[in-house]
């Protein structure tokens, strides 16, 4: 994933949409091989949908590892939608995926929001995972979003941070966060797009600890393909992400016994490393691995490896 010297991801050797309820419809693809493994990835977002470089995380020849793209993300039907999209549908969903594979356990591998989803659901469903690889803590709570967006940027990347409030008016600028998910969640596109555009590239230049541009662009896009991820997550932060407060952090008891690995980013500012330590610190069964000189992104040096490494050697907890 991260040089261009790399294999070509393994293809799927089966693909289905599936049915959830509600309307929604799932894209789910399998890789490595029946009787395998099992493994389950969880993309990040809410909204980016599972990439075809995720499966490289999987040796295909000890793993059944199974994909898929979240409600309104990605493949799945109906694109972008909203109703009956929660943390809780989601965690029922996956439970769906286990079942409909016939997987008693599975390890459960995601990022980011990857995170958090993987949280919740071994939080609710402790017995069906073998073991966690986490990358980018993130817990779902009001703060970390205030860090992300307006804390952290304003500190620590100044310019970056006036360019992406250049765009509101004056009154707004003391909340961008809420005035920027007020356009994201607009149904008039031309409110809407040009927002989702700043929001994607500004969270874009935030993950990577070198970006090649420190700045938003004053012409940047407004109309064609929408980025998906910044309208999913308007939707999820304004509703605090289905969670109650501190709730993932709360609930990291129920981790007890399960083992895991989280990887973390040393300069990582859309999700800092004091949730993955905060995190450690409550659920002793996993270690903690911070990679230097990194940021947020998984394809930022030495992050990806670190998370295969991580899948390897927990894959015989299945």
């Amino acid at each position: 994933m991260t040089s261009m010297s790399l294999p070509e991801p393994p293809r799927p050797f089966d693909a289905i949409m599936l049915d959830v309820g509600e309307g929604h419809w799932i894209y789910v693809e399998e890789v490595g091989r029946k009787g395998g493994i099992p493994a389950l990835f969880l993309h990040g977002g809410p909204g980016s949908g599972a990439q075809h470089a995720h499966r490289r995380l999987f040796d295909g020849d000890r793993f059944h590892a199974v994909l898929f793209d979240q409600r309104g993300a990605g493949r799945s039907h109906p694109y972008l939608e909203t109703r009956a999209n929660t943390t809780q549908h989601l965690v029922a969903d996956i439970e769906r995926i286990r079942t409909h594979m016939g997987f008693e356990k599975m390890l459960v591998v995601g990022g980011s929001w990857g995170s958090t989803l993987a949280l919740a659901y071994a939080e609710a469903h402790p017995e069906r995972v073998s073991a966690l690889v986490l990358r980018a803590v993130f817990l779902g709570t009001d703060a970390e979003v205030e860090w992300a967006f307006r804390r952290g940027p304003a500190e620590l990347r100044p310019d970056l941070y006036a360019s992406f409030l250049a765009p509101l008016p004056e009154a707004e600028r003391a909340d961008p966060i809420a005035a920027y998910v007020a356009r994201l969640t607009d149904t008039d596109p031309t409110v809407r797009d040009p927002a989702a555009h700043r929001w994607n590239r500004f969270e874009r230049i935030m993950s990577e600890f070198a970006p090649g541009e420190t700045v938003l662009a004053d012409d940047m896009p407004r109309t064609g393909r929408l980025p998906p991820t910044p309208i999913m997550e308007a939707h999820y932060i304004a509703n605090h992400f289905f969670l109650a407060p501190d709730q993932l952090l709360n609930g990291a008891g129920r981790l007890a016994g399960i083992p895991g690995v989280i990887v973390q980013g040393r300069y990582d500012l859309l999700c800092p490393p004091r949730a993955a330590y905060e995190l450690a610190r409550r659920w002793p069964s996993a270690r903690l691995e911070i990679v230097p000189s990194a940021g947020h992104a998984m394809t930022e040096p030495g992050v990806f490896e670190a998370m295969k490494r991580a899948v390897d050697s927990l894959a015989g907890m299945a």
